[in-house]
This record gives C-alpha cells, sequence and structure tokens, in this order.
C-alpha cells in the first residue's frame, strides 16, 4: 500500500523521516511517496485534504481535526523552540511605544496565516494586523531592504539573524511558556481519518520506530538531512536538530497532550480557531 506523505526539507524534519523513507526500518508492507514543501504550504495542501499524512502547524490543524487524527509520534514540542520577533528598527521598549501610537500600522512579515508562530502573535500583540506572507526564509531580507518594519522567524533562521544585523525584540516561545507552563505546540504529523483503523495505527509506530532508529544512529541520515539543509552547515543542523526533536518527537505522552489540549483551547476562548468537535488524536 502507498501513502502521500509531505513533510518540510528542514532538518527536523528529515532527520524524523530517513529511516522510514529509506527502509532502515522495516515498513510493514507502506510505500510513502514524498512531497517536500515549506510548513505553510503544507498547511494549505491539509486544508485542501490532499495528502494521507502530512506535517503542519497546529494552528492549521485546528482547521483540519475533522478530517486529520494527530499522530502521538513526529511532533515539534518544546521549550525555547518558539518563534522570534525581530527587527532592524526597534528595540523592545520602542516596539511598545510605536504599538501604543494611535497611528501605528507597522507591517509585519509572518511566514504563513496558519502557522503556530501567526497564532502565537495574534495572542501576544493583537494589534498587529498589517501583514504580510512570506516564504520563512525570506522575511530576513525583507527587514533589511525594509519592506516590513517587523519578522516574525522560525526554523534554522533562530541562528542566522543576528549575524544580519537583526535584534530580537521578543521570543514567542518564552512568552508561551510564561503564560501557560507548558512546551509550546509547533508542528505534528496528522493522519488523514478516511484511512482504516489499523493503517492509522501502523504509520504511527513506523513513524515512532523512525524517529527511535534517528536517535540512535543520529548520523546515519546526514547525506538527506544535507542534501535538503539549503546549504546550512553540520553544526547549524544538528543545533536545528537539537532544537525541534526530543522526546515528544518520540510519544507525545501526557505532557505533550496537555500542551496542545492547552493551545486549543486558548485559542477557542479567543475566537482565534473555531470550536473543534472530534478528538484531536489518534
Amino acid at each position: 500500500m502507498k501513502l502521500t506523505l509531505g513533510f518540510s526539507p528542514c532538518p527536523n524534519d528529515t532527520f524524523i523521516f530517513d529511516a522510514l523513507i529509506h527502509h532502515k526500518i522495516d515498513t510493514e508492507g507502506l510505500e510513502f511517496e514524498v512531497l517536500f514543501d515549506d510548513v505553510e504550504t503544507l498547511n494549505q495542501k491539509a486544508l485542501r485534504g490532499e495528502l494521507d499524512i502530512t506535517k503542519l502547524s497546529f494552528h492549521a490543524f485546528a482547521y483540519v481535526a475533522n478530517q486529520y487524527a494527530l499522530l502521538d509520534a513526529g511532533s515539534a514540542l518544546g521549550f525555547g523552540v518558539g518563534p522570534l520577533l525581530i527587527s532592524d528598527k526597534f528595540t523592545p521598549e520602542g516596539l511598545l511605544d510605536a504599538l501604543n501610537s494611535e497611528t501605528s500600522d507597522l507591517k509585519v512579515g509572518i511566514p504563513g496565516k496558519y502557522t503556530t508562530a501567526n497564532f502565537l502573535l495574534g495572542i501576544a500583540y493583537p494589534q498587529l494586523q498589517n501583514k504580510q506572507e512570506l516564504v520563512f526564509s525570506e522575511i530576513e531580507s525583507a527587514l533589511l531592504e525594509n519592506r516590513i518594519d517587523l519578522g516574525l522567524i522560525i526554523h534554522e533562521n533562530r541562528f542566522t539573524y543576528q549575524d544580519k544585523g537583526l535584534t530580537k525584540i521578543v521570543d514567542l516561545g518564552d512568552y508561551w511558556e510564561q503564560l501557560t507552563g507548558c512546551a509550546i505546540p509547533l508542528g505534528g504529523i496528522v493522519i488523514n481519518r478516511n484511512l482504516d483503523r489499523e493503517v492509522q495505527l501502523k504509520v504511527n509506530r513506523l513513524v515512532r520506530q523512525s524517529v527511535e532508529y534517528a536517535f540512535a544512529h543520529p548520523k546515519s541520515g546526514i547525506e538527506f538531512i544535507r542534501e535538503h539543509a539549503q546549504a546550512m552547515d553540520e553544526a547549524v543542523m544538528y543545533k536545528h536538530i537539537d532544537l525541534y526533536v526530543n522526546k515528544y518527537s518520540i510519544n507525545l505522552g501526557e505532557e505533550g497532550r496537555k500542551a496542545i489540549d492547552t493551545l486549543f483551547n486558548l485559542a477557542q476562548e479567543r475566537g482565534i480557531i473555531p470550536a473543534i468537535r472530534k478528538n484531536l488524536y489518534i
């Protein structure tokens, strides 16, 4: 049986899925047709129901939970891993002054409407409504070219913005942790609810085994990871992996599910996402 599988070319995803798609583990008769896309493109594909299995932002998951269920394996949650709001014009204090101005209409570059990063921005800075959607890797350049006033960065840009003379305004992961005490849920792996229950459970088991294999053999997928890492050097690749792949990627567990439930409950209370009527999990 062949299933379509979408994930990003970022090191955390290629690290997680290397063993699965390259048959370093027994895939129990399943084959996977892999599609690589940035996270917002994957979000949009999930909204259209195009893939059997896909990585997506937890914000986007709120809009497709009737069609997709969340696997216990493969998610990106953690402490100190949140998106950063950066600028080359403002300090944190200067931003507050600007937001308090009645004429403030600052333009923010975001990595996608349905990203969890944008969700957190909406909670922390509801005043920032003038948003421009950009591919995540273009946000730093847009700031330096004065096309935007603020940038919301994710992924490996956490490690590169300072080298370009840009300044952190707020770490939205820290903001979330102080607000809730939970790990921040960034992205998860979901599977189409129309697939047989046995297939859903098998995929969950295989993704977990793929993560466990990657942890046991961390250099096994280095060529595959490097191939898709957009000229990132090896040290940055593994910083990226260490930041986003952890115990929650093996199994959400009680803590991981609590963090996700907290995110969705808070978002529903504030009217940011629609009410969800199905159990989120596989």
